[in-house]
């Protein structure tokens, strides 16, 4: 695990480029010239070219982010679920935050709250978070390593930043939703990486959190075909990334400035790409710091959901039961589903009051 893998064959190209063996490089065919015409037929644009390659570089669908007060002190930029785009493959949440001064702010206080039907995926870019759980978990995580908690039926956990952990805090939480044929079967976990697959060539260092990318391939835990990986790009650096075409795919900017398929991507924006894509050119230019980017992607999911406050269900009423089986007699009654964070100083964070109209399920795009 975390071997660089060598790929050989002529899909390699002079700029960084992490390819398949002996596929071409996506780069390199759109730089070719168009072919003379024969036989009458006319030369190929390079929209042809583009089409040729499997690649629909007409979508970029920006995902705008909103405020959203987590805990009581942490701003995060909430870019999914987006007006326009409830999910990308699996993905279904997206919170970006930081970076922040936790000395300012405080740091990350999340008090015990519960989930169902999903997985929590923790990464940081910077800083110290520790993570506890009804399982009896109690993990630090630190930049470049992985939680990884599936809640399956129910399961509850708490999130705050150590006090002795470093100044700034800068990381994103993402959700994934779980298949309906394994939601509930699915037992709680949770899963701490320390280490990841990575690789390192010209400039680009791509590390590898859930799935496969460019030959790479995550430990961790899936219930869906889906990627997530983080990539850094030093001033300069281009790379140009396999992709899956039964995958739809976003991407983030953490920091920086990238260009994704030439279309600018400044920090904290992200973008969606839509599918039957078979490669991604990532680029950042000459001036400037390292730039970070977050890959999103993974097959459709097609099943339609209701997902309210730190639950995932298939109807109103499931949702109403799992709120009302957290809720129970109050923050001093142990949930028999949920369980408990033992140790934890403080409350466990009750459930709002449900909205007055009913909740309906939805697909994917909103």
């Amino acid at each position: 695990m975390g071997t660089p893998t060598t790929v050989p064959g002529p899909g390699f190209a002079s700029a960084t480029s992490m390819f398949r063996p002996c596929e071409p490089s996506f780069a390199d065919a759109l730089a070719l010239p168009p072919p003379p015409g024969r036989g009458g037929q006319t030369p190929l644009t390079r929209d042809a070219r583009l089409a040729r390659m499997g690649v629909l570089a007409a979508v970029h669908e920006s995902l705008p982010a909103r405020d959203v007060l987590l805990g009581r002190t942490t701003h995060v930029r909430r870019v999914l679920p987006n007006k326009t785009r409830r999910m990308i493959g699996a993905w279904c949440f997206l919170d970006h935050y930081g970076p922040d001064d936790i000395k300012k702010t405080g740091g990350m206080w999340v008090p015990p709250h519960p989930h169902t039907g999903l997985q929590t995926v923790t990464w940081l870019f910077e800083g110290l978070g520790r993570h506890t759980d009804s399982l009896g978990s109690d993990q630090l995580i630190r930049p470049g390593q992985l939680n990884v908690m599936t809640a399956g039926h129910g399961i509850c956990h708490a999130e705050v930043s150590p006090e002795d952990a470093p100044t700034r805090l800068h990381g994103v939480q993402l959700w994934v939703c779980l298949p309906d044929d394994v939601r509930d079967s699915t037992p709680p976990d949770f899963t701490h990486l320390p280490d990841l697959p990575t690789y390192t060539e010209g400039g680009v260092t791509l590390k590898v959190l859930v799935g496969e990318l460019a030959g790479e391939r995550s430990p961790a835990p899936t219930y869906s075909p889906l990627v997530g990986a983080e990539i850094r790009l030093l001033p300069g650096a281009t790379a140009v990334l396999p992709l899956e075409r039964d995958f739809e795919y976003g991407v983030l900017t953490v920091q920086g400035e990238v260009r994704v398929d030439d279309a600018a991507l400044p920090a904290n924006e992200m973008v969606y790409l839509g599918g039957s894509r078979d490669g991604l050119t990532l680029s950042v230019p000459e001036a400037g710091e390292e730039s970070v980017v977050m890959l999103l992607g993974g097959e459709p999911f097609e099943e339609e959901i209701v997902m309210w406050w730190n639950f995932i269900g298939r109807s109103h009423d499931e949702v109403v039961a799992q709120r009302d089986e957290w809720n129970g007699d109050g923050v001093s009654w142990t949930p028999p589903r949920y369980g408990e964070v033992k140790g934890f100083a403080g409350d466990r964070l009750l459930a709002p009051p449900m909205p007055n109209v009913r909740l309906r399920s939805r697909g994917r795009e909103a």
